[in-house]
């Protein structure tokens, strides 16, 4: 083999070798920042993964805040309400401070982890308006609402 073809083989290699291992770097990255929504009927019921139950994986947890659930220990910023979606409920744990919006009966999205039977949030998110909930949220409320053969309000719209 002259020199040049092995010189230009040599960066043909390079050029595929840095290709891959940049594509490694990007799947991974984007494998550590997918964060899925669920249900507490679906982690309870193990449709969320063995991962998810297990507190390995990073999730949000959609849903209403149950009424009369929340609690906020005296002198600190530790807070514990139930979600709920109709079907279920789960415990959620949340350190910091609550968005203004928050209040029982109302739609929240929890990001974090699985801690035994309990989420433990780092992130709350909650809704911004009397008629909006997240799209994700809704649908899922939705077909509990139809399971349990729940009536809606006529004006109750997701735009």
């Amino acid at each position: 083999m002259n020199p040049t073809r092995r010189r230009r083989l040599i960066w043909v290699i390079a050029l595929v070798a840095a290709a891959a291992i940049a594509a490694v770097l990007v799947a991974t990255a984007l494998q550590r920042n997918i964060a899925y929504l669920y249900t507490p009927g679906e982690v309870l019921d193990g449709r969320a993964g063995a991962q998810v139950a297990g507190g390995q994986t990073r999730f949000r947890l959609g849903g209403m805040v149950a009424k009369g659930s929340f609690q906020r220990a005296e002198g600190s910023l530790e807070s514990s309400f139930r979600v709920t979606d109709g079907d279920a409920e789960m415990a959620v744990r949340y350190t910091g401070i609550l968005p203004d919006l928050f209040r029982e009966d109302q739609a929240v999205v929890a990001t974090g982890r699985m801690q035994g039977d309990t989420f433990v949030a780092e992130e709350i998110l909650a809704k911004h308006d009397e008629t909006y909930m997240p799209k994700e949220v809704a649908d899922k409320m939705g077909k509990a609402h139809q399971k349990h053969d729940v009536q809606t309000p006529a004006g109750d719209t997701n735009d």
